[in-house]
């Protein structure tokens, strides 16, 4: 295989990672917000479930974007 896949599978990895970590920690810092009455819920944003959920499916596909990465050397 070109070496470009394999350049392709690296990015792709890491901007999961950042993605899924940036997610996460937006999201702990809007439920603290709301749990300690700092902030109020955003109008027109999702429900905080939604986001962390969307953060860990990142960080899933990142390792499987690792592993495919792998598998290409």
């Amino acid at each position: 295989m070109p070496p470009i896949f394999k350049a392709l599978a690296t990015i792709t990895a890491w901007t999961l990672f950042v993605v899924g970590w940036l997610a996460l920690l937006a999201n702990y810092v809007r439920l603290i917000g709301l749990v300690t009455g700092v902030a109020e819920e955003l109008p027109g944003a999702g429900p905080i479930w939604v986001g962390i959920l969307a953060g860990i499916i990142s960080l899933a596909l990142s390792v499987v974007c690792m592993k495919l990465r792998q598998m290409l050397e």
